[in-house]
């Protein structure tokens, strides 16, 4: 059953140096909030995965957080690249950045699978790509039924899962609306799930084709109002596109970006 507690006991008690951990929120729904206590926190040596990673990742490798990024694609949606990524990876700034990348629908097979209880993910895929020359973990497997070529890779299995979602009862279900990506799922695939929400309710009041996780599969709720800002939450607030291209002005040095940490992370 969930614990609904706050943000920084929840990153405290669940996230350990070493881990793999999952932020998950495709476009809206993404948990800053989190990832910004994790930097407070000043967890080491984890192994990030998201199908997107963006920003919120962007300055947690930056920080250091980061050993190792398994991922489907990496951006800064609609303005370019993440240059804290790119310096790591190139240059080992702050640290050496390992990095394993997928295709977003293996991705959300991997989560899937590992939703399931399963130790690899099926599908169809990396057909005329050469990904599998970059990333030893993508194989390929006959189906024993039709004798078809297919893609297999391991599931993903997160030792902490966290993502952001609209509301929370008093009971800790949650309620996700809008573009759902892989939440639901990665919090399935995950050993411990944590979940900030803009508020917590007597009643979800939940519409239809909206997603309800129940208090059984997560292990911490807390309430995070703006938790997912600059990325949006729907029905409270937009995306904050003048923070996106400003954050390539600001990511792009690395003087800039450490002082930009300690006003608007450390010091909070």
């Amino acid at each position: 059953m969930a614990k609904i507690t706050d943000l920084k006991e929840a990153i405290s008690e669940s996230v350990i140096d070493g881990q793999t951990i999952a932020l998950e929120g495709f476009t809206h729904l993404i948990p800053f909030a989190a990832g910004h206590e994790i930097i407070r926190q000043g967890k080491l040596d984890l192994t990030l995965i998201r199908m997107t990673p963006d920003i919120i990742y962007d300055q947690m490798i930056g920080m250091g957080c980061a050993k190792k990024l398994i991922f489907g694609w990496a951006g800064n949606p609609g303005v370019g690249s993440l240059h804290r990524f790119r310096d790591a990876l190139e240059n080992g700034w702050p640290k050496p950045l390992e990095i394993e990348e997928h295709s977003h629908a293996a991705m959300a097979n991997a989560f899937d699978a590992g939703a399931s209880g399963l130790p690899l993910a099926i599908f169809q895929g990396y057909k005329g790509v050469d990904l599998e020359k970059l990333n030893d973990k993508i194989k390929y497997i006959t189906c024993p039924f039709s004798e078809q070529k297919l893609v297999a890779i391991p599931s993903i299995r997160p030792d902490v899962t966290i993502i952001h979602a609209q509301k929370s009862d008093q009971k800790g279900n949650v309620l996700i609306e809008g573009i759902t990506g892989v939440q639901k799922e990665a919090v399935l695939a995950a050993t411990c799930s944590i979940v900030t929400v803009e508020e917590i309710v007597e009643d979800l009041e939940a519409t239809a084709n909206s997603i309800i996780i129940p208090s059984w599969a997560l292990n911490f709720v807390a309430e995070v109002p703006h938790g997912a800002y600059p990325s949006y939450a729907y029905g409270y607030y937009g995306r904050d596109n003048k923070f996106y291209t400003n954050w390539d002005k600001i990511s792009r040095d690395r003087e800039k970006f450490k002082s930009w940490v300690d006003i608007n992370i450390l010091k909070k």
